[in-house]
């Protein structure tokens, strides 16, 4: 088996979906008392959300290389980036890095076109549904995403950074996100990105009438694949 390296904390409620996922794929894959052969460094979120807001995308991808060359260094073989969002710096980790930097992005992708889904709306951070770098890498696997108008942006990113990062969940939020999908799915939306590591503790598959993918899962999936291959 493989190591994997997880650059987490960002939110901490999210990497422990990671984890605990990644070990639950490799048992029910291996059997027995088989658990996922990780290694994390975990940031604290604050400094890095107080660089978000403030545009400085430069030192947040700095440490985060930091953080992927000692997980190298420590003997991950592949680098796993627990967050959508701050895959803004994936081009600064793979380039620090000797080892696969496994991009959320295609695992995505491949789970989005598995199901068949060609429109799918993307419910994310306000970063990632307003910046190219997400968008742009799913619409070159053929693509076309959706994203909510400006008012139900700013309401999906605070309830991300004010409820999900915290541990929050609350039903009236729920309520506002499946008002969400249901308007995107008036504008010929046919599937949904639960595009933040921590949207998958708010919405599941079964509150949806079309295709979702939720990608903490899909990319722990992806993740294993790699450990176990």
């Amino acid at each position: 088996m493989r190591t994997l390296g997880l650059l987490g904390g960002m939110s901490a409620e999210s990497t422990a979906i990671y984890y605990r996922e990644l070990n639950r794929l490799v048992r029910e894959r291996l059997g027995g008392l088989h658990s996922a052969d990780l290694l994390l460094w975990s940031v604290d979120f604050a400094g890095i959300a107080e660089l978000q807001a403030q545009g400085r995308w430069d030192e947040t991808g700095r440490i985060l290389a930091d953080g992927a060359r000692r997980l190298q260094d420590a003997g991950a073989r592949a680098i796993l980036l627990c967050t959508n969002t701050m895959h803004l710096n994936a081009p600064a980790i793979a380039a620090a890095i000797e080892v696969p930097f496994l991009h959320i992005g295609d695992a995505t992708a491949a789970a989005l076109k598995a199901r068949g889904v060609k429109r799918p709306l993307l419910l994310a951070t306000r970063f990632t549904m307003e910046q190219a770098f997400y968008r742009d890498r799913l619409a070159a696997a053929g693509l076309d995403c959706l994203i909510p108008g400006e008012a139900d942006r700013g309401r999906l990113h605070a309830i991300i950074y004010d409820e999900l990062c915290q541990g929050v969940v609350s039903p009236a939020s729920k309520a506002r996100a499946l008002e969400m999908v249901a308007r995107a799915r008036a504008e010929g939306a046919d599937g949904v990105i639960l595009g933040c590591t921590e949207v998958g503790m708010l919405l599941a598959h079964d509150d949806l009438d079309v295709p979702a993918v939720d990608t903490s899962l899909v990319h722990c999936e992806a993740a294993v694949d790699f450990a176990l291959g």
